[in-house]
């Protein structure tokens, strides 16, 4: 039941990405697709947090350098927003790294600079 839920939860954030990027179109940047997505999860009633931070913890200490994430919703999907040519491989290890450390079993990838909005969903 649970994962049907996530599944439910992941196809309601790909709709609004789908509408942001109906309205706006690709070429602009990914602050501007950022900023129209905030819109969207708030009038939409659904809980996020932009560029949350995360920790990263090695062999019991925490490093100096953290990552923030674009967006976690629902407390536990993170949200990777890119306004890129394609995806690369280095875009797919950004969010498997995202997921595993904010310890988050899905993440969407997302891509506002294509014709068509191009998204992955990633399930650890």
């Amino acid at each position: 039941m649970e994962s049907h839920h996530k599944e439910e939860e992941t196809y309601k954030i790909i709709g609004l990405c789908m509408e942001v990027h109906r309205n706006l179109g690709p070429g602009l940047l990914e602050i501007i697709y950022k900023d129209a997505l905030e819109i969207e999860f708030k009038e939409n009633n659904i809980p996020f947090e932009r560029e949350k931070e995360f920790l990263v913890e090695y062999k019991g200490k925490i490093l100096p350098h953290k990552f923030n994430a674009d967006f976690v919703v629902n407390e536990d999907i993170i949200l990777e927003v890119k306004a890129i040519k394609e995806f690369s491989n280095e875009h797919i290890a950004q969010i498997l790294n995202y997921i595993k450390l904010s310890n988050s079993e899905i993440g969407l990838l997302v891509n506002f600079q294509t014709k068509s909005l191009q998204y992955k969903r990633y399930v650890m």
